[in-house]
């Protein structure tokens, strides 16, 4: 297990010293914060520190970092590495910037930040391009959830025709569209400390088990055979980059973060809150991620027939397979989680951890439309002061993702469709937000601190628009000219960051520009 060790050494010294440069990069003071300048018992409610980031945390950890490493950890071990890592100077570092610069600028959400930094023709279509990722994001945490209780709490089936499937899904559905709609302190701020304490719960007694119980990892230098998969093969028959950084999009870094750094930005009691609030929750997800990533492994090395799982070549390509009454059966990702939770914590064990998965996408999917609504209203100018007038713009938000919903459940390609296009708007978020961030510390004196969000920036670029240009879902290009175009596409779109960074002086701080 040393490179699981060492990539969590990683995760949390990094996460240390890096977090601790950005805080002295930014410089939090004493200022009166949106929570209470602007304060108006809906949106901008002061909260305390420890529930800030319980409900970030909560926020920005949906499904993702489980499904994104279950995925991703058939690269093998260097997703040990390259985990950390990229959270450490990528994730956590966006949703710190991200959160304080929306705090300092009087809580604004993403689109107006990227209306700061960028040309008007790329503020407008940042807004349509968010709104829709968050339009999907909520589409899919309904989906994933109501899959995973269906399926793996009480023993349904899951499927189209079942009357249960849409119970479950309709109960998740009203509770969006209360917490959507209600102050941020009546329901978030309530229920989450709640959930927060199952989540953390479930990561932690998976993390003990991959030790208690003697669990084997392949190793980054050493075997990366374990029972009948070979680690390395499958390292070395795909494109590592991009489509490891796209699948493992939450537990590295994720543009999804940014609409939900902004909320709780109106929520921060004082400036200096944000580093245990923003940056420290990503690392805090990393870990999930981390601890997802080591379960699969360690079912995969166990096999079908200890109750774990077998990995086999299909014609879509490799798939999950477990024992199911003594018939190896494929499953998809989602029933995975139920197999690491049952092998590694007991039937009571996982079914706890399983709520626990069940309480991430939902704690994201309710902020995630709930940042939709905050960013159509600010945009159009439509007030949002009365529940009346909340419930007039979330209605016709929730029967557009109801419809969508429903083709998704009947068409046998819909989520996987949803899920891959939305995995990649998600990742595309971060071009946005690296580059607003770079900019803003150019205009703010802070231009030898650029590189922090240039280095994600350029990266993410890349990854994102290599992956559109050599996908499915995309172009089918060569890979090898989807490089090439991406890039020459990643040095232009920094050099025209580094221009509107240097062609307006620093403004003073909330002022528009």
């Amino acid at each position: 297990m040393y490179t699981f060790i060492i990539g969590l050494v990683i995760l949390i010294a990094g996460g240390f010293l890096y977090g601790g440069l950005c805080e002295k990069v930014f410089a939090p003071d004493d200022r009166k914060t949106p929570a209470y300048a602007q304060e108006d018992g809906v949106d901008y409610v002061p909260m305390k520190r420890w529930k800030n980031s319980l409900v970030n945390l909560l926020n920005i950890a949906g499904t993702g970092p489980i499904l994104g490493p279950i995925q991703g950890i058939l690269f093998g071990p260097i997703a040990f590495i390259t985990i950390p890592i990229g959270c450490v100077i990528g994730g956590a570092m966006h949703d710190y910037f991200n959160g304080m610069i929306c705090t300092r600028e009087g809580g604004i959400q993403m689109p107006e930040m990227i209306k700061r930094s960028l040309p008007k023709g790329v503020f407008w279509f940042f807004t349509g391009f968010v709104c829709l990722t968050l339009f999907l994001c909520g589409v899919v945490f309904v989906y994933t959830p109501g899959d995973i209780a269906a399926t793996q709490l009480f023993g349904f089936g899951g499927t189209a025709g079942e009357a249960s499937t849409w119970i479950i899904y309709g109960v998740i559905f009203v509770y969006y569209l209360i917490a959507t709609v209600l102050p941020i302190d009546k329901i978030i701020g309530k229920v989450y400390p709640i959930f927060g304490a199952v989540l953390i719960l479930s990561a932690v007694g998976i993390f003990v088990m991959l030790f208690a119980g003697g669990h084997q990892l392949a190793e980054l230098f050493g075997s990366q055979t374990l029972g009948s998969f070979d680690f390395g093969e499958y390292f070395r028959s795909q494109n590592f980059i991009p489509a490891f950084f796209v699948t493992v999009a939450c537990g590295i870094m994720s543009g999804f973060h940014g609409s939900q750094t902004a909320l709780v930005s109106r929520t921060l009691e004082s400036e200096k809150h944000g580093r245990m609030t923003f940056y420290n929750m990503m690392i805090c997800e990393g870990f999930i991620a981390m601890v997802w990533a080591a379960g699969t492994m360690a079912v995969i090395g166990i096999g079908a027939e200890n109750a774990g799982i077998t990995m086999q070549l299909t014609e879509t390509g490799w798939g999950y397979f477990t024992s199911v009454d003594g018939v190896l059966t494929q499953i998809s990702p989602t029933s995975v989680v139920g197999v690491i939770c049952r092998n590694m914590l007991g039937d009571i064990g996982g079914v706890i951890a399983i709520i626990g998965v069940i309480v991430l996408p939902v704690t994201s999917g309710d902020t995630a439309l709930r940042s939709l609504r905050l960013m159509i209203s600010e945009t159009f100018h439509i007030k949002q002061k009365t529940v009346s007038r909340r419930m007039a713009l979330a209605v016709p938000i929730f029967a557009l993702a109801l419809g969508v919903l429903i083709w998704a459940k009947n068409d046998p390609n819909g989520f996987n469709t949803i899920w891959k296009y939305f995995g990649w708007a998600n990742q595309t978020l971060t071009i946005f937000a690296t580059s607003s961030i770079m900019i803003y510390l150019m205009r703010h004196g802070k231009t030898k601190f650029m590189w922090m969000p240039a280095i994600p920036f350029v990266f993410y670029s890349f990854v994102t628009s290599s992956y559109l240009l050599s996908a499915p879902i995309g172009f089918s290009l060569d890979m090898t000219v989807s490089f090439i175009i991406a890039g020459v596409f990643s040095a232009l779109i920094f050099a025209g960051a580094v221009y509107m960074g240097i062609k307006r002086p620093a403004v003073l701080t909330g002022q528009k520009q």
